[in-house]
């Protein structure tokens, strides 16, 4: 029977999967590569893409975090300060409800803060 490189690809690392021996050592793995006919320069160019692909997701999902705390420190002064314009209304001019208007203008804006932080980290 034989394979394409990526029924090989994926039974190997299927083998991996089963295997679950934790960590492997740089040089384990530069053991493996060379009994699968790796070079060692196509090793370690593999390498350093992982690792710059390791730095971008780190960073990305340091971006994610920032993006999410920014979002909540924005529907907190949403709650506070629409909270106190209501009340405010309440008291000053219960016959005319005006704080609806700066409500609405800010929780749309409020709205599209949200689908842009929460949509785009998916």
């Amino acid at each position: 029977m034989t394979y394409n490189s990526e029924e090989m690809q994926q039974i190997l690392e299927l083998a991996f999967k089963r295997k679950q021996q934790g960590e492997y050592t740089r040089q384990q793995i530069i053991e493996i590569a060379s009994e699968l006919g790796v070079s060692s320069e196509s090793l370690q160019a593999a390498e350093q893409e992982w690792l710059k692909n390791e730095v971008q997701v780190k960073k990305e999902q340091m971006s994610n975090s920032q993006q999410r705390k920014e979002f909540k420190s924005h529907l907190f002064a949403f709650i506070v300060i629409n909270s106190f314009l209501l009340l405010l209304n309440l008291v000053i001019s219960p016959g005319y409800f005006w704080a609806i208007y700066p409500m609405l203008g800010w929780g749309l804006g409020l709205l599209l803060h949200g689908i842009k932080v929460y949509t785009s980290n998916t």
